[in-house]
């Protein structure tokens, strides 16, 4: 196996080398100065609340976590006295531009959307969007997944409902506003009318770098950002009607409860159908929206009933991949 020769690897050198859910959940059990959380998707929950447990200082980069346990994770998270730091760039962005500043005189907080490849398209051309043309991301190298997110705008929409247990200013205060450029990352309101926003290259070693020396600064290799070559900055409101994600993210995080987490497991499956051609890019949403209609799950209590319910949604939109 992978992890024994990765043991004989390290013969000699004293690092210790384990594998599986139990040994992620111990080595995130360890004292240091700071975790940080970034394994990808529900495998990463459990590690996560165990970091947040020993009390320490958490860097968190998993969105699932927040989406599908929000509640319940900020719940532990005022209870064992841990510190969350958000790398995500926007949210790390809006945690920037809140320090040494009363939430209570927030008006209102802007995440920012680059709009992904297709935020030009209309919706005959976005019927017709193939997996190779929606992981092209015009600004940001990520993952099959996370590319796909943003071109739907659900990347967006998740952010949100991360952003409502992150800063509590209440729903009706969270904004999204398309930004092609994708050097401010986020933007907050203050009651007097000033507006902080946190810019920098599309580049997440800064946000990381944050994170890390908080609440210091420390040194990247980072690019200058050079906005006189960059030339304009530009922003407008997205359209729900050709990319409904944002508006299902807003409608689960009024629901509350389990609903973010049917929301995330269903967007989940959805995708992956996309990406093997199951279906066209335009159903993503609309999988997503049918599995929200008719799954609503009790508010989950604990860890282990966010699993339930994420893993009973997904079996309800395989089920109805199959029978749609």
């Amino acid at each position: 196996s992978r992890l024994s020769t990765l043991r004989e690897a390290l013969a000699g050198t004293g690092v210790e080398a384990a594998g599986g859910p139990a040994a992620l959940i111990e080595a995130a059990t360890r004292p240091a100065d700071v975790t940080l959380a970034a394994i990808v998707g529900c495998a990463g929950l459990a590690p996560t609340m165990a970091a947040i447990e020993r009390g320490g200082t958490v860097a968190l980069a998993n969105k699932e976590a927040l989406v599908s346990a929000g509640e319940v994770m900020m719940a532990t998270v005022a209870r064992h006295h841990a510190t969350l730091l958000p790398v995500d760039s926007e949210h790390n962005a809006i945690f920037q531009c809140l320090q040494g500043n009363d939430p209570a005189h927030v008006r209102s907080i802007t995440l920012t959307a680059s709009g992904g490849p297709f935020r030009d398209w209309s919706w005959d051309q976005l019927c017709a969007a193939t997996p190779a043309q929606a992981i092209r991301h015009p600004n940001w190298d990520m993952g099959a997944k996370i590319s796909v997110d943003s071109a739907t705008m659900f990347n967006k929409g998740l952010e949100l409902i991360e952003a409502h247990h992150l800063f509590p200013v209440g729903l009706d205060k969270l904004r999204i506003l398309v930004h092609p450029q994708s050097i401010v990352h986020s933007m907050v309101e203050y009651r007097d009318g000033s507006t902080l926003a946190q810019l920098g290259p599309s580049d997440m070693r800064v946000p990381i770098a944050s994170a890390l020396a908080w609440p210091a600064r420390m040194d990247t290799p980072c690019e200058p950002l050079d906005l006189a070559a960059i030339g304009e900055l530009t922003f407008r409101k997205p359209d729900e009607l050709r990319f409904p994600a944002t508006r299902l993210a807003r409608e689960a995080a009024h629901a509350g409860g389990g609903m973010p987490t049917v929301l995330n497991a269903a967007n989940e499956i959805a995708v992956a159908a996309f990406l093997d051609g199951q279906i066209p890019f335009t159903r993503i949403a609309a999988r997503v929206e049918s599995v929200l209609n008719a799954y609503a799950p009790p508010p989950p209590a604990s860890l282990s009933d966010v699993l339930a319910v994420d893993a009973e949604a997904r079996a309800k939109a395989r089920l109805l991949m199959e029978t749609a």
